[in-house]
């Protein structure tokens, strides 16, 4: 009996050490493309939260945050495992999401970033996005896939028909943001318009001859995730404490940019190379209402129902559960 009860305790160790084994000592996450959308990656990068966190469970882990960013090399590493945590847009996740159904499947933690994508224009040449014709060019970020470009599909789908998804698309041009600034600002250009986001939108609509003719709130009746986390449901069901420490830093960051918004501009500006903006514009964008970071997921579906309609995602999402993972931070979201 007495040797029964130490191969049983003997065996409980090994379990209980397993279990703990279980769980990523170093955690790889790359800090996206930087700027708004992923600031608060740099708050948790700063103030070492997602440590904080973990070892408030008895978890130590060792965060390692590469220089990263981009939709295309977020979806390579991560899947060949050289990333455990990405951080990109709704599409370039609803994607990912629909390529590894059934095998990795890939699902949204939380969202990181709320904000508003918009459409500027000088008016003097375009009044409105119906309006445009002959060599007149929007420069967006990406031709057919960035987010500016889904929204005037969007936008064309709802005002034209399924067969005119692509009305718009002939009329933009890839762009950098700071270039499509330049190009809007200068007028002398026959790029009119911009598929702009924070904080390039603020620097044109200084100009009065700039105005935004088209924005994300129209089309989807409101705000909507411009940023989120996504993992493989592998790495999610083997690291419990780690990824509750991973909701739990996020959310903290979150707040520490609403609670001092000087120092948020401080580690945003830093983030952004140091240069280029003064923190009081910085400040400025963040107190903006529609400067919006929390967990939840805004609009997510209705993207992602779009993408379904043209034929982009094979797989139809119908509630939020099928795109996240079960927690806290998706409640009441869409």
């Amino acid at each position: 009996m007495k040797n029964w009860k130490a191969i049983v305790a003997a065996l409980t160790i090994a379990v209980l050490s397993g279990s703990a084994r279980a769980e990523v000592s170093e955690l790889r996450i790359p800090l996206g493309a930087g700027g708004f959308g992923f600031l608060p990656l740099s708050m948790m990068q700063k103030y070492k939260l997602i440590e904080k966190y973990a070892a408030e469970t008895g978890v130590t882990v060792t965060v390692n945050w590469s220089q990263l960013g981009g939709a295309s090399v977020m979806n390579d590493i991560l899947l060949s495992g050289t990333a455990h945590i990405i951080s990109a847009g709704p599409l370039g996740f609803i994607t990912l999401w629909d390529r590894t159904q059934g095998n990795l499947n890939v699902m949204g933690i939380a969202a990181i970033s709320t904000l508003p994508v918009r459409i500027d224009a000088r008016v003097s040449e375009l009044k409105s996005l119906d309006a445009i014709s002959g060599t007149q060019k929007i420069g967006v970020a990406g031709v057919k896939v960035s987010i500016a470009s889904t929204l005037m599909q969007m936008y064309a789908l709802k005002k034209y028909g399924k067969d005119q998804v692509y009305r718009f698309d002939p009329f933009t041009m890839n762009s950098t943001h700071p270039d499509a600034v330049i190009a809007l600002l200068s007028g002398n250009s026959t790029m009119v318009g911009h598929g702009s986001s924070v904080p390039f939108d603020y620097r044109e609509l200084k100009d009065p001859k700039i105005k935004t003719i088209l924005s994300s709130y129209d089309v989807l009746g409101g705000p909507a995730t411009f940023t989120m986390m996504s993992t493989t449901k592998k790495f999610h069901d083997e690291n419990p404490k780690v990824m509750a420490a991973v909701v739990k830093a996020l959310q903290r960051a979150q707040e520490m940019i609403g609670e001092d918004k000087q120092d948020a501009a401080k580690v945003l500006l830093e983030s952004m190379g140091g240069k280029g903006w003064t923190i009081d514009e910085l400040v400025q964008i963040l107190n903006d209402p529609t400067t919006i970071y929390s967990i939840k997921p805004e609009h997510v579906l209705a993207y992602a129902d779009f993408m379904y309609r043209i034929g982009s995602i094979k797989h139809k999402p119908t509630t939020i559960d099928e795109l996240f993972f079960p927690s806290p931070a998706i409640v009441g979201g869409n």
